[in-house]
């Protein structure tokens, strides 16, 4: 017999599912915790008594008011046989672990060959997770057509089939791991964008995880993956979505022409399909936007070959063997953007103070002739060089590495180089934040501190790095990180989150419909309708004929075309 909920609790609920509507209007979230722990004052003093019978202090926080109005409300539900299933926006009808595994899709915006963060990164995640056995995982990478693949891969690289890429990429992790990782690798069609250098999905990705593995996704760059998603909402096919934001995009946005306007529209897109399409959000740093559901930590580590390099260097300065041979080298795509302006401006005004000063610069890239074509007029002792791996062995002999790059939003060159056993200087920006606890960082807060830092390093040997510091940089550790910061380990160990009231167990979270829930369903659906014009896709920047994918992909795929698949079109 569970007693009717009163007006006071009601007005407690309402209060708090309108906190996104209220905070719109500008009243503070503290004035609704507040409004709710006085009408809920009467639970309030049965939480106080209850501490007191068990000895524990009576102090009561907010979140147990509302964790305790989640279950007055639950219960009262329960006894009344209501069930919510979900409304208009929302589909409760996901995965069910049959298997006793749950499963993991990891789906980028990049593949290997091309070495790009976004493309090294998830195979390096989906390898750990794998690892630990908890997890069945799945990697799904975008497909380009042979036109595409030579504009983007190195080298000449091509591939016919999808799983010669396949054969590729495990035998490129293999040799950097050590170890063969026992997860599936799969492929979504995409097309390469000239203009923006970045591959951008071709029909809705979200369908090539079957429906039975539709479990945990992770998003790595949400933002760009659903700029032009037209689809299956995320959130609604898999139980949770955790997006990790790679990208400083509006940095690079604002160098453009009518960069501020452009900045100002894509900063508020980013927004709307976030908090549509994901539960959590990661932010490898700071120098990000600040998007919704989001926090920050790095759950990004190194490769095990630079831990290896920078052992060896180790072994060899206990020796007494001299491991550095070397001064200074920066390495980086040779693209303005990439650290290259400021790199010139900061050795262009000091360039007497860094009299003999000699830096080796190694990168390829689109601004090359302009970048050495400046350099050179401006007389500075720079010794360009054709870009190569970071763990080749022709870098290993330096001591410091220059990165004075604020647009990245963490910088693997800089963890990489740390990794080594070198010396970074590298500006004080959000970007470099987790790596200032290392001592072999040094930051600088202006033009005149960067001299004093790279004299500093030019006269010092850098410290050993300790276990500590070896194991933050690992991908071990970063694993962790990641599975505590996306609450991954809660989803995984405790899948309804039920709470005990009594002698029953009631799940809390199909008690009621929530505001902000039906918010972001709301963007959804407003998303879908756009993203299925093609005149707004072509206006907002989108390929022509990406909202579904083509013939040539058909073909390199083994699809169905898109009007058999889906023969029924709206909007």
């Amino acid at each position: 017999d569970v007693p009717p909920l009163d007006v006071p609790e009601l007005l407690a609920y309402l209060v708090r599912q309108s906190g996104p509507f209220l905070d719109q209007l500008g009243v503070r979230r503290d004035l609704c915790d507040k409004i709710v722990e006085s009408l809920c004052s009467k639970r309030k003093n049965q939480l106080v008594l209850r501490s007191l019978a068990e000895g524990e202090p009576p102090t009561v926080d907010s979140d147990k008011i509302n964790d305790e109005l989640d279950l007055r409300i639950a219960s009262v539900l329960q006894s009344t046989g209501h069930c919510y299933e979900g409304g208009f926006w929302t589909d409760f009808v996901k995965h069910d672990v049959s298997d006793g595994k749950r499963h993991v899709a990891i789906v980028t915006t990049a593949s290997l060959p091309w070495m790009t963060g976004t493309a090294v990164n998830p195979l390096f995640r989906a390898a750990y997770l794998a690892k630990s056995a908890k997890q069945k995982v799945t990697l799904l990478v975008p497909w380009l057509c042979r036109s595409d693949q030579e504009l983007v891969y190195p080298s000449n690289l091509t591939f016919s089939s999808p799983e010669e890429q396949e054969n590729y990429i495990r035998n490129w992790l293999e040799e950097r791991t050590g170890f063969k990782a026992d997860f599936k690798i799969s492929f979504y069609p995409g097309k390469f964008s000239k203009e923006r250098r970045s591959i951008i999905p071709a029909g809705d990705t979200s369908q090539f995880i079957p429906s039975k593995d539709a479990d945990i996704c992770i998003l790595e760059e949400p933002e760009h993956l659903n700029w032009y998603h037209h689809g299956k909402r995320w959130t609604d096919k898999f139980n949770h979505v955790v997006g990790i934001v790679h990208t400083n995009y509006l940095e690079y946005i604002k160098r453009e022409k009518n960069g501020a306007l452009q900045a100002f529209l894509v900063k508020h897109i980013n927004n709307w399909v976030t908090r549509a399409y994901c539960h959590k959000v990661l932010r490898l740093s700071a120098a990000t936007q600040d998007l919704p559901k989001s926090v920050i930590c790095n759950v990004h580590g190194v490769n095990p070959k630079f831990l290896k390099i920078g052992e060896k260097v180790a072994e060899e300065r206990e020796l007494g063997q001299q491991a550095f041979s070397k001064e200074a080298y920066f390495l980086g795509k040779m693209v303005w953007a990439k650290g290259y302006k400021e790199l010139i401006d900061l050795l262009a005004k000091h360039k007497n103070d860094l009299d003999g000063f000699k830096l080796d610069v190694y990168g390829n890239g689109e601004d090359a002739h302009e970048v050495q074509s400046t350099a050179k007029r401006l007389n500075l002792n720079l010794n360009f060089l054709k870009g190569r791996d970071h763990a080749d062995d022709s870098l290993h002999g330096y001591k410091i590495f220059i990165n004075p790059s604020v647009s990245d939003v963490l910088c693997t060159a800089t963890a990489e180089a740390l990794a080594m056993g070198k010396f970074v200087v590298c500006a004080d920006h959000p970007s470099n934040e987790f790596f200032r606890s290392f001592p072999n960082c040094l930051t600088y807060k202006s033009s005149e501190d960067f001299v004093a830092k790279v004299k500093e390093a030019l006269a010092n040997e850098p410290q050993p790095l300790t276990p500590e510091q070896i194991y933050n940089l690992s991908w071990e550790a970063a694993t962790q990180r990641f599975v505590e910061y996306s609450e991954l380990d809660r989803v995984l160990n405790n899948r309804h989150n039920p709470a005990k009231v009594g002698s029953k167990i009631i799940a809390k979270s199909s008690s009621l419909p929530n505001l902000s829930e039906i918010v972001d369903g709301g963007l959804a659906f407003a998303h879908y309708c756009l993203t299925g014009n093609e005149l707004l896709r072509l206006c907002t920047g989108a390929i022509p004929g990406t909202r579904d994918y083509d013939k040539q992909h058909c073909k390199d795929l083994h699809l169905l075309p898109p009007q058999v698949e889906n023969p029924i079109y709206g909007w």
